[in-house]
């Protein structure tokens, strides 16, 4: 009986003093953690501490009970620090996942091998390492090294393709001669079996195809990475397409999107040119809009967003965009309306024999893309010949809307104002347009930016000079030399005029696009002028305006008041922003910790130094015993301050 109550005394005792340590040594570090991470952390401290009383013997260890209970709890605290460092909270929940995790490991392992013999079969090998030459030999190096980067992503796959095409327009990341590679970018993929795609077709709709479709032809009309498209006609008699994600097509890309961003972390952290390129943040833009492309829904969405705005009365446009069948698009179906005709890159012959006006085609395509720009604010982000379509009745037809871009009010104002400020020459007004299109810094020269634009303008925008692909280059060229960031929405924007600008060629050789788009922003500003637009604009200010004036005499009469009484005052508040006040105390409470343990640990190690003091025993003096105490206090301290900027920097973003 005595040796049960006695086990139950002593388990009881294990189990407080266990508690009791973690809990302890968590409150000093500012951590929670789980119940695994603190009986560890318990029963590491008291086989510590049992080792130290051992070591102190039993003579002192009456003595230094205080410095046995402290260097206890020290060790707790550096057990449970290193523990977070080397295995940061939540990660021991991933062990029942670790089978999983390793196959992925594996997976992802022979792709890196994959994907790292590509680049160096290529010779990429140099220029992953961050090495490169300068001077004369460096040009004759991009243009080598660009040549390879566009055969590397061929080969690479799908996703590695899509980032090419993404970075073939953004002249103010990449230098002309990788520009040019990668608008050379295809990708030829061999079309899925029917029985794939009719299990597929099976999953998403819940039963047999044959329920909603009459017929369904079983040769794609085309394929590409991600999908394929067939026609078919619905059990009501309509013709439709019906486009089909490929089976493998999801896990393909998040292995490779898994291995893009590590990619992009390790080209950030060790290149100077990945650090340039803000590798991480084109990486998690690139994954966003391919993560859209393969949700099919979202098309859909897309497609009938701008259907919409191309019906409403102030939209001229009369290209055509095929209707959703929305009762029938899933994730990874969609269903459209089928549009008789032929792709632009193949209607040339057509165009001749019936004696269509080209350039009337030209500037009713541009204007339907402008129109979904300026007014829309959503548009076709990817307008090649491919996506547009010469249909039976002579008129052109939009298809393909699985990436769009997105532009709101205020940068459709600003894009507004830039072309008017192309229209009338006026470098002035060109450049306070840009600054408000672009992340600006604050000490941008104003004055040296519309100087660069003034002659930008007199090199590319004068009489007899056609805009091409080198005038975008060039602006986006001088924005980034000016220290200016392009927002990904504009730099979406003018890859859809990029792109579009491929489709005029077709159409109409030498087309001017560029004084097509200042004509277009005259007209629109000409229609905002007339007394109808003016008037209803007027009406919805004085609606927005009205609460505010309503308020204003009754303001008007405090504040002259507070001025007669000589009462008026400005109150302005320091910190005014919580995360402004944050930072400030975790900066006063981490220099406080650190000089009271600095200090402490000083004033410790003189008290240990002196032998004056009241006696404890014949080695261990009052004053010295405060000093081991004060040398605890101090590790204490000095660990806190140590693990709380290990945590800052473990929180930055990109890490």
């Amino acid at each position: 009986m005595e040796l049960t109550v006695f086990l139950f005394i002593a388990t009881i005792t294990l189990v407080l003093t266990v508690a009791l340590l973690a809990v302890g040594a968590r409150r000093l570090l500012g951590l929670r953690i789980g119940k695994v991470r603190a009986a560890l952390t318990g029963l590491v401290a008291m086989g510590a501490g049992g080792l130290i009383g051992a070591a102190m013997g039993e003579a002192r260890r009456g003595a230094l009970v205080s410095v046995h209970i402290g260097l206890t709890v020290l060790v707790a605290v550096v057990f449970l620090a290193l523990s977070e460092m080397v295995v940061p909270s939540g990660s021991l929940s991933e062990v029942v996942r670790w089978p999983q995790a390793l196959r992925r490991r594996v997976a992802r392992t022979r792709r890196y091998t994959q994907l790292s013999r590509i680049a160096v079969r290529h010779g990429l090998g140099g220029a992953l390492r961050g090495r490169g030459r300068s001077g004369p030999e460096a040009t004759a190096d991009r243009e080598q090294l660009a040549a390879g980067v566009r055969l590397a992503l061929e080969e690479a796959g799908a996703t590695f393709v899509k980032l090419g095409q993404v970075l073939s327009t953004r002249y103010d990341l990449l230098p002309s001669e990788f520009v040019e590679e990668l608008t050379k970018l295809q990708h030829q993929v061999a079309a899925d079996s029917w029985d794939e795609v009719e299990r597929v077709l099976t999953q998403e709709l819940g039963k047999e195809p044959e329920v909603f479709f009459a017929e369904f032809d079983r040769e794609p009309l085309a394929a590409g990475s991600i999908a394929q498209v067939h026609r078919a006609r619905l059990t009501s008699g309509e013709k439709v397409v019906v486009k089909v994600q490929r089976p493998g097509a999801r896990p393909v890309v998040d292995r490779d999107l898994d291995i893009l961003f590590r990619m992009s972390r390790k080209f950030e952290e060790h290149t100077s040119w990945g650090r340039d390129l803000g590798a991480v943040d084109l990486a998690v833009g690139f994954a966003n809009s391919l993560n859209e492309e393969l949700d099919f829904r979202i098309e859909a969405r897309n497609m009938a967003t701008i259907r919409a705005a191309n019906e409403r009365p102030d939209m001229a446009s009369t290209v055509r965009m095929p209707l959703v069948h929305e009762e029938l698009c899933t994730r990874r179906i969609l269903v459209l309306e089928c549009l008789d005709g032929v792709p632009l890159n193949a209607a040339g012959a057509v165009i001749d024999e019936r004696g269509l006006d080209r350039t009337e085609m030209a500037r009713q395509l541009l204007e339907c893309v402008l129109e979904q720009i300026m007014i829309g604010g959503v548009f076709h982000a990817d307008p090649h010949p491919g996506n547009i379509m010469l249909l039976d009745d002579g008129k052109l037809g939009l298809l393909d809307f699985g990436s769009v871009g997105r532009i709101d009010r205020v940068l459709r104002a600003a894009l507004r104002n830039l072309l008017l400020a192309i229209h009338r020459s006026d470098p002035v007004a060109l450049s306070d347009a840009l600054l408000e299109l672009v992340d600006r810094r604050e000490d941008i020269d104003e004055m040296r930016l519309e100087r660069a634009l003034g002659r930008f303008m007199a090199r590319h925008l004068t009489p007899g000079v056609r805009p091409d692909r080198e005038m975008f280059a060039d602006l986006f060229l001088l924005v980034a030399r000016h220290g200016l960031t392009v927002p990904p929405e504009i730099a979406a924007t003018f890859r859809a005029l990029a792109t579009l600008e491929g489709a005029m060629e077709q159409l109409v050789p030498g087309f001017d696009i560029v004084a097509e788009a200042r004509e277009f922003a005259a007209g629109q500003l000409e229609r905002k002028l007339t007394p109808s637009s003016i008037g209803q604009v007027l009406s919805e200010e004085a609606l927005a305006l009205a609460p505010m004036l309503r308020r204003l005499p009754r303001r008007l009469e405090r504040i002259t008041n507070a001025l007669e009484h000589g009462r008026l005052g400005v109150q302005v508040r320091l910190l005014a922003d919580e995360r402004d006040r944050r930072f400030v105390r975790s900066l006063v409470h981490d220099v406080l910790l650190a000089f009271l343990g600095g200090v402490t640990g000083l004033i410790g190690v003189l008290l240990l130094d002196t032998d004056h003091g009241p006696p404890l025993n014949d080695s261990l003096t009052l004053f010295q015993l405060i000093g081991y105490n004060l040398l605890v206090v101090s590790c204490v301290l000095v660990i806190r301050v140590v693990f709380g900027i290990f945590k800052a920097q473990r929180r930055l973003p990109g890490r």
